[in-house]
């Protein structure tokens, strides 16, 4: 059964993923599918390579689990509006 997504990304990947997609001839909720499952996988999915551009979008950072984004965010704003 499929179910919806919605994912907020920048504009840039966007762009450079749906031209990506284009030119593999996929859809990009395919290419995205494809990722997760290979993501989630116990074992290699020799069917489906991640490509470098893919592999380019992940960050690998961190978030700490007792981060206050809403105090973070109001201070930034509060800095960014003096």
């Amino acid at each position: 059964m499929d179910t919806k997504l919605t994912l907020k990304l920048n504009e840039e990947v966007i762009a450079r993923a749906k031209a990506y997609a284009s030119n593999k001839k996929m859809s990009l909720s395919r290419i995205v599918e494809a990722y997760l499952q290979h993501l989630t996988s116990e074992k290699e999915n020799a069917d489906f390579e991640i490509s470098p551009f893919v592999k380019s979008i992940a960050t690998g950072t961190q978030i700490p689990s007792d981060l206050d984004y809403k105090k973070d965010y109001a201070n930034h704003l509060s800095d960014k509006y003096k």
